[in-house]
């Protein structure tokens, strides 16, 4: 495959005149060509900066919507989202218009907030609005950060991202523990950067491919280390010789999925304290925030203080999902000392990127052997061996979309076939494949339940934003044919997940996969992707260290006539992509075409919208 390097003092006329191919598939334009196709992408452009100006204004008009969290507001996020937002606009107003919304939704999430410690004002970025009991002291929540993370770094003003990052990795949040009361449920002291579980290092990792700075990364390096540390004093499985030792546990509700069927299993099968959990009643008392409270401040619950923590049960999972989130984090780890050892020649860092990489091997290796459940052909969580109560080192025999997180890292070895089988339950109707949208459990078992304010099959954007990643990655990194039908399938989740928007825009905490019209509870709530979701997973765009990036779509071939997707910062550098059926509309034969602009200067175009473009700048 030929690649074109991209050098701004190497101009295309000169790269014209020295016979250089513009495309991987053999493309090489006039000077004509080449400004024809320029000049539409500026028009695109234009429409798309116009189509994001329209969208703000509607969006500023809705009512009934949470007040800002911070200063950006009615008169000024639409300078903001122009000055910082990449621009989208498709066939599809819906995509479009989505889009749009998701940055305006996640503008009002920008907190400017003082540490009383230092009586320093820094970005944060919150979740619910307001200021949750649940929450760090400066409101924002770790358990969606990761998703927050990979979202605000196509953002092309880095403080919001970086102010956030450093107050997870080394500032309030990873000094003061999180606050225990009534809404704290677990025994285990821990910062408030570690209050739910997250993949923020990796996220970081994420944010400095697009937003390269070396010295930031080596000052915050340090802090990151001794953030995955706590993960692994604190929640890591101490058991010898059972299966599950050595692997990381979490309560269901620190996962940021309060009530699965995962949990309630071994609960049902448990005696002694969590006895009164049987087929018939468990539902009375673990199913939802009513159950808790009612079983809170019972004569069963005082009998038994180390069995509960404010009347949750305290069963810790081996989860598909934590265990993927710390691969990810060491793997990333790994990379970064990488980095930093090539530009210090310190031996020090090199063996420190070692040490993490081999950490994160095995902890791959525990993770496939002891977690894929070859008949049932999916990842199960397992009830933690050094539990107190319960069954313990079982698993819980029950497909959740949580097994499909080790594809969202990457975490299969490559060219292994043997997990594939897991993806068949993407497009079943009885695994999880709502009418209306992805469910969380599979269907066919008995305690799937939609209605329940759980993870029993209710939907959830944040998961959504999970598999259709972990999807989107099998497809490009590990499927050796990627099908028609299987393009149809990841667009078919992601546009349901579009018209969950509603046609009065809103992202809310969750839906019913079987009736749901619309998201329901809090809304323009920041606990899912869309933004990444469509530039990374759909559209292709995979970003590196390396002063590269590549294209590889995954949009069916004749889904859309033509997209623009561009003001994108990335390596300090501006973007813009055009996919085009009909570059000519006067020019008889195929004028399909896939071009890539870096500062302005055609770099690349290919052919095929299903063709794999790599670009290299200099």
């Amino acid at each position: 495959m030929k690649k074109l390097t991209f050098n701004r003092r190497f101009g295309m006329a000169a790269a014209l005149a020295l016979g250089i191919g513009l495309s991987l598939s053999g493309y090489a334009g006039t000077d004509a060509q080449a400004d024809k196709k320029t000049a539409e992408m500026q028009r695109l452009k234009n429409q798309a900066r116009q189509t994001l100006a329209q969208d703000v204004k509607e969006f500023n008009n809705y009512s009934n919507r949470p007040v800002s969290d911070g200063p950006f507001n009615t008169g000024n996020v639409g300078q903001l989202l122009a000055d910082n937002a990449p621009y989208f606009i498709s066939p599809s107003e819906d995509f479009t218009e989505v889009f749009n919304y998701r940055w305006w939704m996640m503008s009002k999430h920008f907190r400017l907030w003082k540490d009383p410690d230092t009586q320093e004002e820094h970005w944060v970025i919150t979740e619910f609005f307001g200021w949750p009991g649940h929450g760090s002291r400066s409101g924002a929540i770790p358990c969606p950060a990761g998703h927050q993370f990979y979202d605000m770094r196509w953002f092309r003003d880095t403080q919001y991202l970086k102010d956030y990052i450093d107050f997870y990795m080394s500032g309030h949040a990873s000094k003061h523990n999180q606050r225990e009361g009534r809404p704290f449920h677990s025994y285990i002291a821990r910062p408030e950067s570690h209050h739910y579980s997250s993949w923020m290092i990796d996220g970081t990792e994420a944010f400095l491919k697009v937003h390269p700075d070396n010295v930031w990364r080596d000052q915050l390096l340090p802090h990151m280390e001794a953030h995955q540390q706590v993960w692994d004093d604190k929640f890591r499985v101490r058991k010898g010789g059972s299966n599950t030792d050595g692997l990381y546990k979490v309560l269901d509700l620190y996962d940021g999925m309060e009530f699965t069927i995962s949990a309630s299993l071994p609960l049902v099968a448990g005696d002694g304290p969590y006895a009164i959990y049987t087929e018939k009643d468990w539902r009375d008392y673990y199913q939802g925030w009513k159950t808790i409270d009612e079983l809170r401040g019972s004569d069963h619950v005082k009998a038994y203080t180390s069995a509960f923590a404010n009347a949750y049960p305290l069963v810790y999972l081996v989860r598909p999902s934590i265990n993927s989130y710390y691969y990810g984090n060491l793997k990333s780890l790994g990379n970064l000392y990488a980095l930093k050892a090539e530009g210090s020649a310190d031996k020090r860092d090199k063996l420190k990127s070692e040490d993490y990489l081999l950490r994160a091997q095995r902890l791959q290796a525990k993770t496939l052997d002891t977690l894929w459940h070859q008949e049932d052909q999916f990842f199960y969580s397992h009830t933690a061996a050094d539990n107190n109560y319960g069954p313990k080192d079982t698993p819980s025999i029950v497909r959740e979309s949580v097994g499909y997180t080790p594809w969202y890292f990457n975490m299969i070895p490559a060219g292994e076939t043997q997990y594939d089988g897991a993806w068949a339950q993407l497009s079943s109707p009885e695994g999880f494949m709502g009418k209306l949208g992805m469910t969380t459990a599979e269907k066919r078992h008995p305690y799937y339940n939609e209605e329940a304010y759980a993870w029993n099959g209710r939907g959830w954007p944040f998961q959504n934003s999970v598999v259709n990643k972990a999807y989107a990655n099998y497809l490009k990194n590990y499927k050796q044919e990627v099908t028609p039908k299987d393009r149809k399938l990841l667009f078919s989740h992601i546009e349901k997940l579009v018209h969950l928007h509603g046609e009065e825009r809103n992202i809310g905490e969750y839906y019913l996969p079987s009736k749901s019209a619309e998201f329901g509870g809090v809304k323009d709530y920041f606990h899912s992707t869309f933004p990444d979701m469509l530039i990374e997973d759909l559209l292709g765009f995979t970003a590196s260290h390396d002063n590269r990036f590549s294209l590889q779509p995954l949009l069916p071939t004749g889904q859309w006539d033509h997209f623009y997707l561009g003001n994108i910062r990335y390596h300090d550098r501006d973007v813009d992509i055009v996919w085009k059926q009909d570059w000519d509309a006067g020019q008889a034969g195929d004028q399909s075409g896939l071009c890539v602009w870096v500062d302005n200067e055609l770099a690349q175009c290919g052919t095929d919208l299903t063709e794999k473009l790599t670009i290299k700048l200099k």
